[in-house]
Parts: structure tokens; sequence; C-alpha cells
């Protein structure tokens, strides 16, 4: 394999790492090469990237390599999340962030463990929907991210803090998350205070 085809596995396997990114000692021992040898492809496929003005880019944070993407880009993020047909959480969202709100602070790859099945995508969402943050890393190889709820998230379902969510059996039985997701919601939902109703109780006063 030249070097070509090693970059082109190297973007490959940056991809499916996701947030938690890889080392140039994890990328060596998959390449089966020597981590300098790696590191040096790993710098060529930055300059590569930029180069022909791609839509992603490598960066190194804490000691791992990461895709990302280009930050001169966020405007056009910011209106696909915003954008009406885009407006409603999927399934997955939902049950990955009433993981989040539940566990937090936690992982990408415990979330994984518990919904089964990949929530890189639905983090994405939440994340670019201001719901979910990062913040903390976990004291682990990688130093994944751990994610937590954000202000807007406590704001959005009128609660005064974390402590507020009702009590679920959310985590009790994995086989019925997608059932008792949709439950915890429509309780949330309904209790939210629109700012009509929150008008109208101030004015009686």
């Amino acid at each position: 394999m030249d070097s070509g085809q090693m970059k082109s596995v190297i973007e490959g396997l940056l991809f499916v790492a996701g947030d938690e990114g890889l080392s140039a000692k994890q990328l060596a021992e998959v390449l089966e090469h020597d981590a300098a040898f790696v590191k040096e492809l790993v710098k060529d496929l930055q300059k590569d990237l930029k180069r022909t003005q791609r839509g992603i880019q490598i960066v190194e944070l804490a000691g791992t390599f990461q895709l990302t993407t280009v930050p001169d880009h966020a405007p056009y993020f910011e209106r696909l999340a915003h954008s009406p047909s885009r407006s409603s959480l999927s399934q997955a969202a939902l049950e990955t962030l009433a993981i989040v709100a539940y566990k937090q602070p936690i992982t990408r790859v415990e979330i994984e463990e518990i919904r089964g099945v990949k929530a890189e995508k639905a983090l994405q969402t939440l994340v670019s929907k201001d719901l979910i943050q990062e913040v903390d890393r976990a004291d682990a190889p990688g130093r994944p991210i751990l994610y937590g709820t954000t202000k807007a998230f406590l704001d959005y379902f009128a609660l005064g803090s974390i402590d507020d969510l009702p009590e679920t059996t959310l985590f009790e039985d994995d086989e019925n998350l997608e059932e008792e997701t949709r439950l915890l919601f429509e309780k949330l939902e309904g209790q939210q205070i629109t700012f009509d109703e929150l008008a109208l109780g101030q004015e009686s006063r």
C-alpha cells in the first residue's frame, strides 16, 4: 500500500472514530507502521485537505487527530440546523437526549452501549440545536467528550434544574427504550409553560 492509499485509509479511520479521534500510536497499530511515519502522513493529509479546499479538516486535540468541519462553513450548518424541514427531533435524537439528560456527564460510547446503535449523528443534531453541549473530557484514552444538557434544554422543558426531571423507568428495560422515551417526552412537553400562559399568570398577580 503506497502513501496515497494509506492517507485514504487514515481519513476513513478518523471518520469512523468520530469525536473521540485517534492518536498517532492507534493509527500506527492499525496500519502496522511506525507512529512517526504515520504522523507525517496525517500532516500531509491535513495539507491535502486544505489545498483542495475540502469541507473537512484534521485537527489535533489532546494528542488525538479528529476530522471536523471547516469553521468558515459554520453559517451554512446553522441554516441547516434551523431549517423548518429539520425542526423536529428524530426518535434516535430523542432517545439520545433522554440518555444524556439522565446519565450526564456521558460519552458517546456510553450512549451507544445503552442504545445499542451509533449515536454520532443524533449527538451532532442535539449539539446544533443547543440542547446538549460538551461539558468536559473523560479521563480515558483519547480523552473522549463528556456531554451534558444546556440551559436551553432546561428552559425549553420549563425545568428549574436537572433535578426536576420526572422519575422514569427508561433504563430498566432496554427493549422498551423507544416507548419509554416517547412517554417521557410526552410528560415533559405536557409540563411546559408557554410565554402566553406565563404572561397571564403575571397579570393576574
